[in-house]
């Protein structure tokens, strides 16, 4: 890597001039004893002794400084590899300490912001592989100890064989529901999935998840409600199907977290005249303040121990935020631990509705 040098002589110049002065003074005032104060002869001494004496001073100061600092500054940079990945090739180095040492301080203090956020990302990297890894092991382990016990004679056994193979199954199933979120999510990330925009009323479509999760909502006695009930309908633009899975994902983590004869309410608000905000409330178990930054990781459990017993792929909050941010939209969460939490997005208006 080649450092280009961007010189300055101030130091030089200073020093040189102080050297200068100095010794013309003494010079002057020894040779006024020695010229038995003859001005005309004085002057002219003092002007060319002070000349080759700056003169003399700034090329050994100047090539003293930049022998013994610079070049060895230069070293440094050249040997420190990470300074490739660094604003200081872009511009010429300046010899002038006090600015070098402002920008080594701040090179420094970037790398140290950059070192902290690769060991974060890296502690992200590790918990990532480790719930991949269990959330497969599950239904594989589950697959395979069906399949096992077939081999080793129960095939035999017509109900054995049937139930055990309806089992292995719903494992199967479950590993290719991971499989198929995980693909949406890297296609999301990476801008391969096209969003198809249509114009839809959302009131009829929240109507519609309400309707397909009533019975799951039964189950634990929560009520899917409007949070106004004479709402009016309201139309926006977006990919339908997508929306829908977001609405869908939202409701079904409020109702696995809720609480027996809780509540799940959603309301949509004209936000602007160009946006729609729908929000969706419960009164739950909630979100404990240190768990909201992390909701949105892909396979990041709030609960460890007791969320996988209620199912889902552990993906679904992920591909909410993937989802909102495609259409270039924004997710919000609110949440107090024992009292519930609250999951909003904005939506582009459809404004001539």
């Amino acid at each position: 890597m080649k450092i280009s040098f961007k010189k300055t002589y101030k130091f030089a110049v200073k020093s040189a001039l102080f050297i200068s002065v100095f010794a013309t003074a003494f010079a002057v005032l020894l040779a006024s004893i020695i010229f038995e104060n003859d001005l005309q002869k004085l002057f002219l001494f003092g002007m060319v002794f002070i000349f080759i004496i700056y003169v003399f001073s700034f090329l050994v100061l100047q090539y003293r400084v930049e022998h013994f600092i610079y070049r060895r500054v230069k070293k440094i940079y050249d040997d420190v590899s990470l300074l490739e990945s660094s604003t200081f090739i872009n511009q010429p180095i300046t010899t002038d300490m006090e600015t070098l040492t402002r920008e080594v301080k701040k090179f420094a203090t970037d790398k140290k912001l950059e070192i902290e956020m690769l060991q974060v990302r890296e502690q992200y990297r590790r918990e990532f592989l480790g719930n991949v890894s269990h959330e497969l092991k599950t239904p594989l382990f589950t697959v395979q100890g069906y399949i096992s016990t077939l081999l080793d004679g129960a095939m035999e056994d017509k109900a054995i064989r049937k139930k055990y193979l309806k089992r292995a199954e719903k494992g199967v199933e479950r590993l290719i529901y991971i499989v198929e979120d995980l693909d949406m999510i890297t296609k999301l990330e990476v801008g391969d999935l096209n969003l198809d925009y249509s114009e839809f009323d959302i009131v009829e479509l929240i109507q519609n998840v309400f309707d397909l999760l009533e019975m799951k909502a039964e189950k634990k006695k929560i009520t899917l409600a409007f949070e106004n009930y004479h709402i009016q309908p309201n139309f926006v633009r977006a990919d339908k199907d997508r929306v829908q899975q977001v609405i869908e994902n939202l409701i079904v983590n409020s109702i696995k977290y809720g609480k027996k004869e809780g509540t799940t309410e959603i309301a949509v608000v004209n936000l602007t005249k160009k946006k729609v905000l729908v929000r969706i409330s419960d009164n739950g178990e909630g979100i404990e303040k240190q768990n909201i930054p992390r909701l949105f990781e892909r396979f990041y459990r709030v609960n460890k121990s007791g969320s996988r017993s209620e199912g889902g792929s552990g993906l679904g909050l992920a591909i909410v935020k993937h989802i909102i941010e495609a259409h270039k939209e924004k997710i919000y969460v609110e949440s107090e631990f024992g009292i519930g939490s609250e999951f909003s997005f904005t939506i582009e208006k459809v404004v001539n509705k």
